[in-house]
């Protein structure tokens, strides 16, 4: 991987780093600061061409097997960008998979109240008080979909996600149709 960084230990550059949202209640509150992901963008390539050429993405396999929260924090920076699950190599690492790729109930009612209130995702919308647009649209069609898949695999996250009823079949091609193609 290039870097302009010299010397030093493992890791990326000290100062290529992320801040966390200001506090909604004080503006002026210091705000946590971590170092970014040195695989941020190869990942972000990765989703992009399975994007282009309509196949899933899914994350490589976390090799440290007794760092169980170095495996959720990797499943979830994969998840978050784009990632729809990711390779185990250990028994305790698939419920840890199943946890953090499978969307969060509450994050899943929003995706369908964005696609209710914008139905052709066209246009910007106040929603809850915040901006919401195509590009947001978009995203919560993924959710939705991935959504849809998963409830149909597990009776618990359908009665979660208020989805039962979906086949696998509409989800599968709900999902192959909110995945955008970029060609």
């Amino acid at each position: 991987m290039k870097t302009t960084r010299v010397g030093g230990g493992g890791g990326g550059h000290p100062g290529y780093r992320v801040i966390e949202d200001p506090d909604p209640n004080d503006g002026d509150a210091p705000r946590r600061s971590a170092q970014q992901d040195l695989w941020h963008y190869s990942i972000a390539r990765m989703v992009d061409a399975c994007a282009a050429t309509g196949i899933l993405p899914f994350y490589g396999p976390f090799g440290d097997i007794a760092d169980v929260p170095g495996c959720e924090a990797q499943f979830r920076a994969a998840f978050l960008m784009g990632c729809v699950g990711a390779w185990t190599l250990h028994p305790h690492q698939i419920e840890v998979a199943r946890r953090v790729f499978s969307p969060d109930p509450e994050e899943v009612r929003f995706a369908k109240k964005v696609i209710e209130a914008i139905p052709d995702g066209r246009g910007v919308h106040m929603i809850d008080g915040k901006m919401q647009d195509d590009a947001t649209w978009k995203q919560c069609k993924v959710m939705v979909s991935l959504a849809e898949m998963l409830a149909h695999k597990d009776p618990g996250l359908a009665e979660e996600y208020g989805l039962e009823g979906t086949s696998a079949e509409e989800a599968r091609v709900a999902l192959g149709e909110a995945v955008p193609s970029w060609s």
